[in-house]
């Protein structure tokens, strides 16, 4: 394949985003690529998003979560199954056939995790999280895509708890200043200005494979709230004990080594939350 990654304003009307979604709008507004939105209900609809763009890479976005949280997925199993697992796989057979670049936008919300150990989870490590129908159509997908990455085009990147720096529902930031009751656990965090930087690394290098796509280190909720209270002194919030919380939720901190390794800086999560408050209230 055209090595196209030298840099991606030169090329942006080579990347095609697949959805319509939070992460999706937010790869747009920084390369100004093409989003296709039209339903995928079919390999042959895949098939036709690459034939009508041609382009060298495909992003994809698309996934279902449930309306309220990941919950809901429960309350409609194939749209679910459709959006998080047969979409990958079919846009996988797509790279597999075709000269295209696959990128699929995954989760790290599929392992358990023992805070006893403080080893943070790596890519080798198999997912076992299977309490979530969520978590479990997400580790379906992984599991067509990961060893096709082996024999085709294919790169995984898993992103998890998505903070910004710019107001939005699915941002963890607004979550946690609407719940006002807080667990105090560290858990890996996505930075998503850090998050498109690496991104574009990756599709520079023409990286393969399953990638942790985030910052370095664990988040306590806390944390990020006692910086929100520096901006926004009259905010306040309670700590929950994590057994109160009663609710299936992974819990977990993952490795960025294989990141690392490929010559891109993570940021520790404890460096942007200063930067990133700072913008959030005064966007």
């Amino acid at each position: 394949m055209v090595n196209i990654y030298k840099g991606l304003r030169q090329v942006k009307n080579k990347i095609l985003i697949l959805g319509n979604g939070y992460i999706a709008n937010k790869l747009q507004q920084a390369w100004n690529c093409p989003i296709y939105d039209k339903r995928i209900s079919s390999y042959k609809d895949a098939l036709a998003a690459f034939q009508k763009h041609k382009p060298n890479v495909l992003i994809n976005c698309i996934g279902h979560t449930g309306a309220r949280n990941v919950d809901d997925c429960e309350l409609d199993i194939d749209k679910c199954l459709l959006a998080n697992t047969m979409i990958p796989v079919w846009l996988g057979e797509v790279a597999f056939r075709n000269p295209v670049k696959l990128v699929h936008i995954s989760s790290g919300c599929t392992y358990h995790y023992d805070y006893s150990k403080k080893k943070p989870i790596t890519e080798k490590d198999i997912p076992d999280y299977y309490k979530l129908f969520y978590s479990r159509t997400k580790i379906y997908a992984e599991g067509v895509l990961d060893p096709l990455s082996q024999r085709s085009n294919v790169l995984i990147v898993r992103i998890r708890i998505p903070l910004d720096n710019v107001p939005h529902p699915r941002n963890i930031l607004n979550k946690l200043i609407k719940y006002k009751t807080v667990i105090d656990i560290p858990n890996s965090v996505t930075y998503i200005p850090d998050f498109i930087k690496a991104l574009e690394h990756l599709l520079k290098i023409n990286a393969k494979g399953i990638f942790n796509v985030t910052n370095k280190g664990g988040l306590r909720y806390p944390e990020l709230l006692n910086v929100y209270k520096k901006f926004v002194p009259d905010f306040d919030y309670t700590i929950m004990p994590l057994k109160n919380l009663k609710l299936d939720r992974t819990n977990l901190v993952m490795s960025v080594r294989k990141l690392e390794n490929t010559g891109f800086k993570v940021r520790p999560i404890e460096d942007v939350l200063e930067e990133c408050v700072e913008q959030y209230v005064g966007y």
